[in-house]
């Protein structure tokens, strides 16, 4: 059957399932919305089973895959807590997100680290690229908060244990700033995005190529090593949320631009949601351990390794067994 007679065919009753959709979304739906939910579902995921094995277009797969993902919420909506719901995300909503948006994952990583990598290699070559970016007030107040001989290290002066709780607030602000940006700005078309992870990959890469150069290489790796498994993380994955909005902006396809947006959105969101509790553990992490100096720093390597194995162990493997989408 070719395509446009399918369509033509059932676009009647995706349109019905659409209205009951969105009368059960809004909370409060009415008596009809209830009448034949389940048979409607039924013939819905049937008819994307069809269109999928038939190889229709993207466009009308993408469109039933929406109605189905949205149907099946509804179909299997438990009324339980908020907990439960964010437990269910944390250990496979979020994880399968991240993997099945793969393509702008890896873009904003390569992106991101790739800079950070080159940047760090250059200027530990080149002492002189990390003005550059960086001015000699800031470059002296980073080689005082990674001084070896500093008591509170990554900080720009030795507070005490009693000021750990500040520091977090202080890092959960800075942090998600960054992000935020970085997210926000995939609106420009992605080309926002697309900055913020070159300048902060930039920005990081130069000043660890210059602490390491300068000898300062331990401290200033022991420190990152631990709270970066999170941290930059966090970012790439903030960068690729972004990426996903430029993109709904750029080829939104047959869609009208602003129902691009808002699909793309959706799951733009979700993958925020993940960063932000990545940049809150990333800050725990950075207040109460990387910047204490009891811990020697092949301890700290191997927290960290440990750390990053489990962050990369999460995102690619959590989530695997449960087959139905949240």
């Amino acid at each position: 059957m070719k395509q446009s007679l399918f369509e033509s065919r059932h676009q009647q009753d995706w349109d019905a399932f659409n209205s009951q959709l969105e009368a059960l979304e809004r909370g409060k739906p009415k008596a009809q919305s209830y009448h034949g939910f389940a048979a409607s579902y039924r013939q819905l995921c049937q008819h994307l089973a069809l269109a999928q094995a038939r190889g229709y277009s993207s466009h009308l797969i993408d469109q039933l895959q929406q109605l189905a993902m949205r149907g099946h919420q509804q179909f299997y909506r438990h009324r339980s807590h908020l907990g439960a719901q964010t437990i269910r995300f944390l250990f496979g909503g979020f994880p399968r997100l991240v993997r099945s948006e793969w393509r702008s994952v890896c873009v904003a990583s390569l992106l991101f680290f790739g800079s950070l990598a080159v940047m760090g290699l250059l200027t530990y070559l080149y002492p002189e690229l990390i003005f550059s970016l960086v001015s000699p007030d800031q470059v002296s107040e980073m080689e005082r908060m990674y001084d070896p001989d500093a008591r509170r290290l990554g900080r720009f002066s030795d507070r005490g244990s009693g000021d750990d709780w500040v520091m977090f607030g202080f890092y959960i602000m800075n942090n998600i700033g960054i992000a935020f940006q970085t997210f926000a700005s995939g609106l420009l078309l992605g080309l926002g995005s697309l900055f913020f992870l070159l300048f902060n990959g930039l920005m990081i890469g130069a000043v660890a190529g210059h602490l390491t150069r300068i000898g300062y290489g331990e401290p200033f790796w022991s420190f990152v090593i631990g709270h970066g498994a999170f941290e930059l993380t966090a970012i790439a994955l903030a960068g690729a949320a972004g990426f996903k909005l430029g993109w709904a902006l750029l080829a939104p396809g047959r869609l009208p631009r602003g129902e691009a947006l808002r699909l793309a959105a959706g799951k733009a969101i979700q993958l925020v949601a993940g960063v932000i509790l990545f940049l809150l553990l990333a800050a725990f992490i950075e207040a109460f351990w990387s910047s204490t100096t009891f811990a020697t720093p092949n301890i700290k390597y191997a927290v960290g390794a440990g750390l990053w194995t489990l962050v990369l162990g999460y995102l690619l493997l959590a989530g695997r067994r449960q087959h139905a989408p949240d």
